[in-house]
């Protein structure tokens, strides 16, 4: 199947979240990082794609959207292989999200400081544009703000939906053209929740 949603949004910009919401309203299942690890098997599918030999219709065979890394890390190719997909910017402050990604998917000592083996190539390149810097505030909010520009100018604005993380269901339900639910937004993955969340992943995958 085709995918009808690109999210272009980077880790920890409610990705999580916002996996949640697609799937309530009928886009999914939606592919997110959790998802790598619970498949092990497309890994090498990723890492083809990061040498330049994607097969984007094998590694979303299965799914009708996708929200975080690695699909973050590849959203212009992928938008381009999915023309009729609309695209989705999840965004929030560059100093909040900063400070929440230390505390969790950059954390010293974390995952991607320490992949297990099976994963060292695979995170090697999705962090490759700013390994050496995660730790860098001035860095990493510049990164962010530069990638907010830059799915900014390559993508219709009809096409496009910035969306502020915890804004709710509204404008997103209007840009998808489906009914707004009568239930609360999702809201998953918090830093709280985090350390937990991937203890239980990691024992699921055999990497503990």
């Amino acid at each position: 199947m085709a995918l009808k949603v690109v999210g272009a949004g980077l880790g920890r910009s409610g990705t999580m979240s916002m996996k949640l919401a697609l799937e309530q309203l009928g886009l999914g299942p939606c592919h997110h990082m959790i998802e790598v690890f619970q498949h092990l098997e497309s890994v090498p599918w990723w890492v083809a794609a990061a040498q330049g030999r994607p097969d984007w219709d094998l590694i979303f065979k299965d799914y009708v959207a996708c929200v975080d890394y690695p699909s973050a890390r590849y959203w212009r190719e992928i938008a381009d292989h999915y023309p009729n997909a609309k695209v989705l910017l999840t965004v929030r402050d560059p100093d909040t999200w900063f400070e929440s990604t230390q505390a969790t998917i950059f954390a010293p000592g974390g995952v991607t400081a320490n992949p297990p083996e099976p994963m060292k190539e695979f995170l090697g390149a999705i962090t490759g544009d700013f390994q050496g810097h995660l730790h860098e505030r001035a860095f990493m909010t510049d990164y962010f703000r530069r990638h907010t520009d830059a799915v900014k100018a390559a993508i219709a604005p009809e096409r496009l939906l910035v969306y502020e993380a915890g804004e709710g269901w509204e404008r997103l339900c209007a840009f998808l053209g489906v009914p707004v639910p009568d239930t609360p937004f999702p809201k998953a993955n918090t830093r709280e929740d985090f350390p937990a969340a991937v203890a239980n992943i990691r024992t699921e995958a055999g990497l503990s």
